[in-house]
């Protein structure tokens, strides 16, 4: 038996390992020193990551940085809505101008309701004298109190003033709608055409006066004053809207 192991060593190059507390030695070494070497390359690889994760944080800025420009944008968009809300409104007029023709309006609103109940009733309820040249009832039962025998003087004057109401009231003002501006300027010139017209009415053809008729043509006449000084300003901003 002892010859087979020495010819057995001899064949295995003549070197022989033993095992003992010297070659466990060596083993713990060599893993000691190979989890070195893999502690250095995982050190190395995670020094090499670093600039990567940099790079990737850096990235991940630059896809935030245009994140803020949108919100940059929001608030460019606010800041243009709130210049939006004072930006110059066309076809308007400072707001006590607003009320003033509202008021007008619905003043003469007020008389062209008290006239035309008092064609379809009696003339009998209207504040006014009825003898001398200041003659009410005279001047509304005549026939120049009828436009082409058709139509009332007191109706017509009471659609005007509905119309004139609507489109004064403050938020027609604001509107900033040309329409709406073109058709107050032309109204109220078509009005006072017709106001000029009832007057030499009453002064040449009837010769009479009527003082309700009067009130009405006097209310109409400040509201074109200052429906003709509105349309000669500039635009105004509003903040109101």
């Amino acid at each position: 038996m002892a010859s087979q192991k020495r010819n057995g060593q001899r064949k295995s190059g003549g070197t022989v390992t033993r095992s003992g507390p010297g070659n466990s030695g060596n083993r713990g070494g060599t893993r000691q020193a190979d989890r070195g070497q893999n502690g250095r390359t995982q050190n190395g690889a995670a020094q090499n990551g670093r600039p990567q994760a940099s790079r990737a944080q850096n990235g991940r800025a630059g896809q935030g940085r245009p994140s803020a420009t949108p919100a940059q944008g929001r608030g460019g968009a606010l800041a243009a809505g709130s210049s939006a809300d004072q930006a110059v409104i066309p076809f308007s007029a400072p707001a006590w101008l607003q009320w003033t023709s509202l008021a007008l309006s619905l003043a003469g609103l007020g008389m062209s309701i008290y006239m035309t109940i008092a064609h379809y009733t009696s003339t009998n309820i209207l504040v006014c004298s009825n003898k001398g040249y200041i003659d009410c009832a005279k001047v509304t039962t005549s026939p120049e109190s009828m436009v082409f025998n058709i139509f009332p003087v007191a109706v017509l004057g009471l659609a005007f003033y509905v119309f004139m109401t609507a489109i004064n009231t403050p938020w027609a003002w604001r509107s900033g709608i040309a329409a709406i501006w073109w058709a107050r300027l032309v109204g109220i010139i078509t009005g006072i055409g017709f106001v000029l017209y009832l007057i030499y009415a009453e002064v040449i053809q009837i010769g009479n006066l009527c003082l309700d008729c009067t009130t009405v043509h006097v209310i109409t006449f400040l509201l074109f004053v200052v429906l003709v000084f509105a349309a000669t300003m500039k635009p105004t901003s509003d903040t109101t809207r």
